[in-house]
């Protein structure tokens, strides 16, 4: 066998297992040799042409293929883990690190997947090294985010799996000859428009997808459970998870026009709600939210300019959201204060970690000659040449219209509060008696590394450009990515969000509570309910139970091995009483779907 027939993610599972082998500096240098040799087996694969087929009750697996996205997708994932792995040198988390490669390598494993049942799998896998991480991070609520955020995957899990049980057995009952291809998924959406029992799986894995992507109504597990990572930690969470479901979204539905009503509304609540955010993290984690925006908004309008946006976009962000993050970091491990209004006047002791802020704080506007501006602005001309084709056509145009204006205005808004604001607060707005140097020199250097790439990308986009997946559409933009036209309208926006900012800056000077959203079902309400109401009940049962078993014989031996009660047993657990309880209820419904109503 040669490596070319494994799936590059088993160089991040080894690693896993091997890692905890090693101690001290060893472990940090197979750290970082690991990811960088996952890459180079990924191009192998990838230049090679390499796949693998494993038979699977009677149908095939193909848990390496190299579809149009998996280059860019696969690049920038091992990257990201070795520039996460260099960040994180000073943290003594072995579990944590030991579930970023787990975590990295199942987003690996996606990349690559060529068949519905792997990418599945790999997709579960992202969802426990995640929660590991968020738990690991040993905040006040980490242990709460990560149980809440497991409850949100499981569920978006059932469902991704309900959908891929009902497009298989159709696929099947209509004689295809590979019913599990991820590959040639795309094709089965020319046309479908319409909600109903003959495309329920379509839909359901379409949902599935969306809730990694923190679409809406999911938009807000992002901010609620990436702060409560560690420093390292946040930054490994940042990278992997929505950019996964990018690449699912962009294989399975590009040109499904949901997705650009989706990504608009992610783009104006990310600022909406980061220009709220007093915490840095979690204003950072809201901006995550507004990038992922304008990405499905690529994603829906489904040409291959703008698919190659999105690719590009998904490249751009990983790298310059890791670097905001680091920095944050840096600023949170060095000072050991996370709220924007605790912070100021850091510019005099911290000036790398100043300087990469700003860098990435511009990447993320679309500043010219930043990464931002050279994937950004691809969507944008996308938008504009798919209205013009279809005003040409005759052909309703009026919202990619509104979707230019409101792009446009979420562009400038998360230059006002995750460039702008950020900057400001923690550097610039007043001195704050603080006085903390610079991070060690491997924080240093991941900052400075991820820094380099965001200027490097944005005066040389080609090297971005030639491995997205239309190259040639690509190659003919970057001819024109620094028009006149493209940079005056930038600047022009960029300017004038700059402006606002300081006149809206005694808005801006925030408390540190919370904004809740639909969060609230999950943070407040069913909490509330599963105490009050459910527990209540649970306990009835209890009485009812002893009741009933106190009336028979043998009681003294039966009480010594009767369990705990039910509503002591299941008191505190509703975060994860209630994700099982849907994800049974969910399989229940699909069996009645499935078995009972073709009979009726």
């Amino acid at each position: 066998m040669q490596m070319t027939d494994l799936p590059p993610a088993a160089v991040l599972f080894a690693g896993a297992l091997l890692l905890p082998l090693f101690k001290g500096k060893w472990r940090f240098a197979v750290a970082l040799a690991l990811p960088l040799l996952a890459l180079a087996d990924s191009w192998a694969v990838i230049t090679e042409g390499g796949a693998s087929f494993i038979p699977f009750m009677g149908m095939t697996l193909q848990p390496v293929h190299v579809h149009a996205a998996t280059p860019v997708f696969a690049t920038i994932f091992c990257i990201m883990l070795a520039g996460g792995v260099l960040f994180s040198m000073n943290d003594d988390r072995r579990v944590e690190l030991t579930a970023a490669f787990v975590y990295a390598g199942g987003a690996l494993g996606v990349a690559f997947a060529g068949d519905l049942v792997t990418m599945f799998v790999f997709w579960e896998v992202m969802t426990l090294g995640s929660t590991i991480i968020i738990w690991s991070g040993r905040q006040n609520d980490s242990y709460g985010a990560g149980l809440r955020y497991f409850g949100m995957h499981a569920l978006g899990g059932v469902a991704l799996l309900m959908g891929i049980i009902i497009v298989v057995t159709q696929r099947l009952h209509e004689g295809a000859a590979d019913p599990l291809a991820f590959g040639h998924f795309s094709a089965m959406v020319d046309g479908w428009s319409h909600l109903g029992w003959d495309n329920a799986g379509m839909w359901l894995i379409l949902v599935g997808m969306l809730v990694n992507a923190g679409a809406p109504p999911f938009s807000s597990w992002i901010p609620d459970a990436y702060p409560e990572g560690s420093t390292s930690g946040t930054v490994f969470l940042s990278a992997f998870t929505t950019k996964t479901a990018v690449f699912t979204l962009l294989v399975a539905f590009a040109g499904v026009e949901v997705l650009i009503y989706l990504g608009v509304y992610m783009a104006i609540y990310g600022v909406v709600y980061g220009v709220n955010a007093n915490n840095m993290r979690r204003l950072l984690c809201y901006s995550l939210v507004n990038q992922v925006g304008f990405m499905l908004i690529g994603i829906g309008v489904g040409t291959k300019l703008s698919i190659d946006g999105a690719a590009a976009h998904a490249f751009a962000h990983i790298v310059y959201k890791a670097l905001l993050l680091m920095a944050t970091g840096s600023v949170l491990a060095m000072t050991g204060k996370f709220r924007l209004g605790e912070l100021g006047g850091l510019y005099r002791t911290m000036p790398v970690t100043m300087w990469c802020l700003i860098i990435g704080g511009l990447s993320i506007s679309g500043f010219p000659l930043t990464s931002g501006f050279t994937s950004k602005s691809m969507v944008v001309q996308a938008i504009v040449d798919e209205s013009s084709r279809m005003a040409a056509l005759g052909e309703p145009h009026t919202y990619l219209i509104v979707t230019w204006f409101l792009f446009q205005a979420a562009t400038a808004g998360v230059f006002l509060d995750a460039c702008v604001k950020l900057t400001w607060f923690i550097f610039f707005q007043k001195d704050s008696g603080l006085r903390p140097p610079d991070p060690p020199w491997n924080m240093k250097a991941a900052m400075i590394a991820f820094a380099f790439i965001c200027i490097l990308l944005g005066v040389f986009p080609g090297i971005l450009y030639q491995i997205l997946p239309y190259q040639g559409e690509a190659a003919e933009y970057a001819k024109v990515v620094y028009s006149l036209e493209h940079v005056m309208v930038m600047l022009g926006m960029l300017g004038f969000s700059g402006l606002a900012f300081f006149l809206l800056l005694p808005i801006l000077k925030r408390g540190s509570y919370i904004h809740l959203d639909i969060d609230w079902i999950w943070r407040r309400f069913i909490p509330r309910f599963w105490k009050e109401v459910l527990l209540p009940l649970l306990q009835q049962l209890d009485n009812a139970q002893k009741a009933i078993l106190e009336s028979l014989p043998g009681r003294g031996m039966r009480d010594a091995n009767l369990p705990p009660p039910i509503a002591r047993r299941m008191g505190n657990m509703w975060a994860v009483s209630v994700p099982v309880f849907l994800i049974v209820l969910m399989l229940l419904v699909y069996l009645v779907v499935y078995f009972v109503i073709p009979t009726l």
